[in-house]
């Protein structure tokens, strides 16, 4: 991950307020979109099949993925300071006085 893709802002109103958010929320949402035209292809034909239920099984768990990002956007927390919470050891996130 670049976290200086990340930190930056994105300039657009509403939507991600940071660039790597927005950029990881619009992925998401084309990998959804396949997922959706490759579940129905599996299922043409043969909705019972253990092969239909897996490929939905894939759309939802990226839809999961989706949601979870959307909540964590409601909190507006910075991405960096979510990384050094668990990372605080990093070249990113050392503090230094001057």
């Amino acid at each position: 991950m670049r976290l200086a893709a990340v930190s930056t802002v994105v300039a657009m109103g509403g939507g991600a307020k940071f660039k790597g958010t927005h950029d990881r929320e619009m992925k998401l949402t084309e990998m959804i979109e396949k997922k959706v035209t490759e579940a129905k292809e599996v299922c043409a034909g043969h909705e019972g099949s253990d092969e239909c239920k897996v490929a939905w099984d894939e759309v939802e768990e990226i839809s999961q993925a989706k949601a979870h990002l959307r909540v964590k956007l409601e909190h507006e927390e910075d991405p960096l300071e979510s990384f050094c919470s668990g990372n605080p050891e990093t070249d990113e996130c050392s503090i230094y006085d001057d």
